[in-house]
């Protein structure tokens, strides 16, 4: 593998970056920036040139081969490169105290290089303890300057251990989000399945049967036939108002779905989620309009709210419920999108409101408010009572700008 092949598995794959090597190669490129001190500490201390100068070149030259190799090369062999970083700084540091550089470089691997955090931690400390050993006995440099390399090594192996623990659990969580979609579709389908079994397979039987009875009596009574093959038409016909009343139920979302959607879609970004939802049992309609008013929020909380925190929250009554959504992030809403403005369309037709309350730099709670009683009463028989019915195009669209 050449010096610019980055495996799949290397610190550098798994840095978060772009897909692009040359921006994964800048993320490396920046992180050098802590190596000037290698020529800055011998420079402000007034040290002759030619006492550390060709030392520190050398060795410079070695530490670009390992550093750009351990963040390069397959996750297995990165704790190569831990201790070649180390014996750099033990190597140099009689001539150059601005090696110390190198141990905490050889901390910032030591986090990545081992699969146990355990093994990580007591790579870094003896690490650490090696070179104050050095730096006490051997060099005789002052407590401070010792303990500041001490700290900071540690300090910076440490972040690097929380950062890969987070990006452990990230992927963990994102293998479960995926799990439950997949075991969740394979039980839809077999829900469905058995459903269409059940809401077919008697309705067509008995289709099937009148209508070879009516070929029978076709000849030999035809008035018996007649109404054999109304029958059948009116068997029909049930059959295909209960199939679109099964295939709307399945088109329609459900809000405790929605609201486990949401919930691991903000978590996984690192917004905590407080539910303060148990269980509820809707209406239909109005169980779906709100499930997609939950779906809206929170996708807009994720795109544009840069909020840390959010509250869902459900009031229900006799006679109405009540949904609201509340961030602590940026507010401000300087107009509504077309999310929004769908929100509003499917609440409108179903006799609700939607209130929005977004000061800026204080967040923004929004509440869906919906009757319970039957659609047709409320506005007018000709208004389907399934949420379902209402164009889903109603929800979506992009925000443009700062609308939602």
């Amino acid at each position: 593998m050449s010096l610019l092949s980055i495996a799949p598995d290397s610190v550098l794959a798994r840095s978060g970056m772009a897909d692009k090597r040359t921006r994964r190669w800048r993320f490396a490129l920046i992180n050098l920036v802590w190596s000037f001190w290698i020529i800055a500490v011998p420079l402000l201390s007034g040290t002759p040139l030619h006492d550390w100068l060709p030392a520190t070149a050398l060795g410079y030259a070695l530490f670009l081969w390992f550093y750009l190799r351990a963040y390069s090369v397959p996750a297995r062999a990165t704790w190569r490169y831990v201790p070649a970083l180390a014996a750099l700084g033990f190597l140099l540091a009689p001539l150059n105290w601005g090696a110390m550089v190198y141990i905490i470089y050889a901390c910032v691997f030591a986090a990545f290089a081992f699969r146990s955090t355990r093994v990580g931690v007591l790579v870094m400390v003896l690490t650490v303890a090696a070179f104050m050993a050095e730096a006490q006995w051997l060099l005789h440099w002052a407590w401070p300057n010792t303990l500041s390399v001490t700290f900071w090594a540690l300090a910076v192996g440490g972040m690097n251990l929380m950062y890969r623990a987070k990006g452990i659990s990230d992927a963990r969580l994102r293998m479960s989000h995926d799990e439950v979609r997949r075991l969740g579709a394979s039980a839809e389908r077999e829900r469905i399945g058995r459903d269409l079994h059940d809401l077919l397979g008697h309705t067509l039987s008995l289709v099937a049967l009148k209508s070879e009875l009516a070929a029978r009596l076709v000849e030999s009574d035809a008035a018996a036939a007649g109404r054999e093959m109304r029958e059948v038409e009116r068997v029909a016909r049930a059959a295909l108002t209960e199939v679109r009343a099964a295939v709307s139920g399945l088109r329609a979302p459900q809000l405790m779905a929605e609201l486990a959607s949401a919930r691991l879609l903000l978590e996984t970004a690192g917004v905590h989620v407080d539910n303060r939802i148990i269980a509820t049992s809707l209406p239909g309609a109005q169980d779906a309009a709100l499930a997609m008013v939950l779906r809206e929020a929170a996708t807009n909380v994720l795109r544009h709210a840069q909020a840390t925190r959010v509250v869902i929250h459900l009031e229900q009554d006799a006679a109405r419920v009540r949904l609201c959504i509340g961030d602590d992030g940026r507010g401000g809403i300087a107009r509504e999108g077309n999310g929004l403005a769908g929100m509003r369309e499917r609440l409108t037709v179903l006799g609700g409101a939607l209130s929005i309350d977004a000061p800026a730099g204080c967040g923004t709670r929004l509440c869906a408010e919906l009757p319970l009683a039957p659609v047709a009463r409320l506005i007018g028989s000709d208004v389907p009572a399934d949420a379902a019915a209402i164009p889903a195009a109603a929800m979506s669209g992009a925000v443009a700008g700062r609308g939602r």
